[in-house]
């Protein structure tokens, strides 16, 4: 479910690729965890205002910042050691529960940027929509826990409000996209797996071709004993190397080795294991096609939020912190989401 998260709201801009934990964790990071979070909350339902560059609206209440930060939190207890949050992520020292925090607070001021451009749009939701997000608020609001409810003190409305801007703000990129052409070509997906030794002397590349265009020699273990780099085998899209590279690699067929590629300072011998990986493909196809969708977006997006600034203020940021004793463990605000209003 985590990953249908990550690819259904993905393909509604690129601040949804960014956020929420549906990946950046490991990019960081690898262990696994189990804390909680304290936090005291002072005036939990006082409103925290975003400052915009040309109006002040109305922002996230203290208790709908802590109920997304502890969803995300409780995500990563699933995951992560109970060192994590003290680990620096950057050179200048950021800690990881400061980069969470981060992420959360970016991802509510984007979906308020976005649901901002919505109002100057007229994007309003159905009966039917605002219906179903009703719903969809009672039932997760039910599967709460008393300790969630007490923990975050969050409400029935606040639920309803956040469910609300988020399918308000995905509601505004698909139809900025509506119209973008989507269909990906086989030739321009294509992946294929290959594996690749890569040298930087022109004498050697040559011994070495010789030495793996010989009968019954295993090219893999050739390129892991000589090859200056670490990994040997690779996925190859087009449009991810050089056009020499390229036109070497995807005229080979299953089973065939390269000529010496040379592609500037460094020479490439490379056998192709699988002339079509389709599943890749399939993968590469969807990347793209959210690319596609991602430009059309921002050739809007990124003029209106020039002049429209928010910064999502308030001392909630500073009166969190994670600890090992359990609060809550509330971790399924998308995945309901997902359920009901995914397509």
């Amino acid at each position: 479910m985590m990953k249908q998260d990550r690819c259904k709201y993905s393909a509604k801009g690129k601040l949804v690729k960014r956020s929420w934990g549906w990946g950046y964790g490991n990019k960081i990071l690898t262990a696994v965890i189990a804390f909680l979070m304290i936090l005291a909350l002072g005036g939990c339902k006082e409103s925290r205002q975003i400052t915009s560059e040309i109006q002040t609206v109305e922002g996230y209440t203290d208790a709908q910042i802590m109920l997304l930060a502890v969803t995300e939190k409780n995500r990563y207890s699933e995951v992560y050691t109970d060192q994590i949050w003290q680990i620096p992520v950057d050179e200048e020292g950021t800690t990881f529960q400061e980069y969470l925090l981060g992420e959360v607070r970016a991802f509510l001021e984007e979906v308020k940027r976005i649901n901002l451009l919505a109002d100057k749009e007229g994007i309003l939701l159905t009966s039917q929509e605002q219906e179903r997000l009703r719903e969809l608020s009672e039932d997760y609001y039910e599967s709460l826990t008393e300790a969630d409810r007490n923990y975050t003190n969050i409400n029935l409305e606040e639920i309803y409000g956040l469910y609300t801007e988020y399918y308000r703000a995905g509601k505004m990129v698909d139809e900025l996209t509506q119209n973008v052409n989507l269909e990906i070509s086989d030739s321009e997906a294509k992946v294929i797996v290959v594996q690749e030794l890569r040298v930087t002397d022109a004498n050697e590349a040559q011994d070495i071709h010789t030495r793996v265009m010989a009968e019954d020699v295993d090219f893999s273990v050739v390129a892991r004993a000589v090859s200056e780099d670490r990994e040997v085998e690779k996925l190859v899209g087009r449009g991810e190397r050089s056009q020499e590279y390229e036109e070497a690699v995807f005229s080979l067929i299953t089973g065939e080795i390269s000529p010496i590629i040379r592609d500037g300072d460094s020479f490439y011998i490379v056998k192709c294991i699988n002339d079509y990986d389709e599943e890749a493909t399939l993968e590469r196809k969807q990347k793209l096609a959210l690319q596609r969708k991602d430009m059309a977006f921002h050739k809007v997006y990124d003029g209106f939020i020039a002049e429209h600034s928010v910064n999502l203020d308030g001392e909630i940021w500073e009166k969190i912190s994670f600890s090992e004793e359990e609060k809550s463990s509330t971790t399924g605000f998308f995945e309901w989401y997902e359920d009901y209003m995914g397509q």
